[in-house]
């Protein structure tokens, strides 16, 4: 592995920076959980020194220095042994900052970059993320397109579809199917109908799939369901025979992070090919869902000097692996330890969608803040409206806004409705037709008047109740 040491100088000053992963910390627009660290830069004149140096990094850099050691981690092996030469060779001379400058040019068209997903790891996306301004992370990921199949269609252009999240603190069913119901209702739920459940009880979670199963094929939605429990659990659900659509599994960006989670490589493997010969999906065999979210190696203390929105894109290195019919980043979940107020959550919301459609990614977003950080709903419609702009693949949909299980607060049914009609978005074109022949919406996407409501709940309902 090369060692040589980073440097410029800014004024009379000369900044040096011993290795890539300082280097790319340095660089990293200021959040709490790299300063929480201690691999922050400690000035704005140290920031703005690693941004030069990185510019003039080679990005076959990337490829000779790993940021967590090969022989101490599997997702760095992971990544170096499944990485694309000849999708990478395009752009094998550039440095980071000619990296950058080609992403925003005319000449990086969503063929190009798709063709180049491949070629690049996640710590070269990281690095390029350093040097951009928002503006620049919204007009790149908006030129990606990763389109995924299971029963509908998610991701292609002009579209947003929405995870209907109908979440009870103690599972009950009838809470469940009244949110599902309001839910479907206000148009959501194309890219999934996914319950975290409060119980790991497997009687339990077989019961949640079972009435998730009923509801869908009683009225024939074009969608797939989620009990977002623990892979262990979702594998013996398949044993037994659960109808399970999608497998659900939060990954992070580093081998000890993982395993906080209980989670191997080997046990995702073996989960997602359980679910593909399952055959459950019409139109594809995408069939894995996965969270992730900065800071969670830092957390579990398995972050190696990393910084964490480095980290946060190797997780999406995991998820290239499975080739997942959704993944979002949960933004900010965790707390202000590690996104302290608004400014740090939209900054890496932006973030980590660019990398992940820059990766080859479905790259959704829960738009989310914790009630103890330094953030409002009024930050999380600017988040939610520039990732619309970007071109997000989904977002949550949560009664209210307001996750009653979960207790952190994400975006709603309505908020939905709010960027079809600002940004002229449609939803999944086989969950659009549905809607349409149930009466939910008109043939523009605008949802039915309040009149007829009433007896569309009573249709709902039979298989729900």
């Amino acid at each position: 592995m090369m060692t040589a040491m980073f440097h410029h100088t800014v004024g009379r000053t000369r900044h040096v920076f011993a290795d890539l992963k300082t280097l790319l910390a340095r660089a990293t627009p200021p959040r709490s959980g790299d300063m929480l660290a201690g691999i922050a830069a400690a000035s704005a004149e140290e920031h703005v020194a690693a941004k030069h140096a990185l510019a003039n990094v080679p990005l076959s850099r990337f490829l000779s220095e790993a940021v967590v050691p090969y022989e101490r981690d599997d997702v760095t092996r992971l990544i170096i042994d499944s990485h694309d030469a000849s999708a990478f060779a395009p752009v094998a001379s550039l440095t980071v900052g000619g990296l950058r400058d080609w992403l925003v040019s005319g000449e990086a068209t969503t063929t190009a970059l798709s063709a180049l997903a491949p070629g690049l790891t996640p710590e070269m996306a990281a690095a390029v993320s350093k040097l951009m301004r928002n503006q620049d992370l919204i007009l790149v990921a908006r030129k990606c397109s990763v389109v995924t199949r299971f029963r509908n269609t998610i991701g292609l252009p002009g579209t947003l579809a929405v995870r209907l999240q109908p979440n009870h603190p103690t599972d009950d069913l009838a809470g469940i199917a009244a949110s599902t119901i309001d839910g479907l209702l206000l148009g959501a739920g194309d890219a999934t109908i996914g319950v975290n459940p409060a119980t790991d009880s497997l009687p339990q979670l077989l019961q949640l799939n079972q009435v998730l199963n009923e509801l869908i094929q009683t009225h024939q939605i074009p969608t797939q369901s989620c009990v977002l429990t623990h892979v262990s659990s979702t594998i013996e659900l398949i044993n037994r025979s659960a109808p399970v659509d999608l497998v659900f599994q939060s990954i992070a960006g580093t081998e000890g992070a993982n395993a906080s989670f209980g989670v191997t490589l080997a046990m995702l493997d073996e989960a997602c090919d359980a679910a593909r010969a399952l055959r459950r999906g019409t139109l594809g065999d995408n069939v894995m869902y996965f969270e992730t979210g900065q800071g969670t190696p830092l957390s579990a203390g398995a972050h190696h000097g990393v910084d964490q929105q480095t980290l946060e894109a190797r997780a999406y290195g995991v998820a290239r692996r499975y080739r997942p019919l959704l993944v979002n980043t949960v933004v900010g979940f965790i707390g202000p330890e590690y996104l302290y107020d608004g400014k740090q959550i939209i900054r890496a919301g932006l973030e980590d969608h660019f990398c992940g459609k820059l990766l080859g990614l479905p790259l959704g977003c829960d738009v989310c803040y914790t009630n103890h950080a330094e953030a409002d709903q009024d930050d999380m419609d600017t988040l939610m409206t520039l990732l619309a702009a970007a071109g997000v693949t989904y977002i949550m949909g949560v009664p209210g806004a307001d996750d009653v299980m979960l207790n952190y607060q994400s975006t709603s049914f309505h908020d939905a409705l709010y960027l079809r009609e600002v940004f002229g978005l449609k939803r999944a074109p086989e969950f659009a037709s549905w809607l349409i022949r149930m009466g939910i919406t008109g043939e523009g996407g605008r949802i039915a008047p309040p009149s007829v409501m009433p007896a569309l709940i009573t249709r709902l309902e039979g298989a729900a109740s």
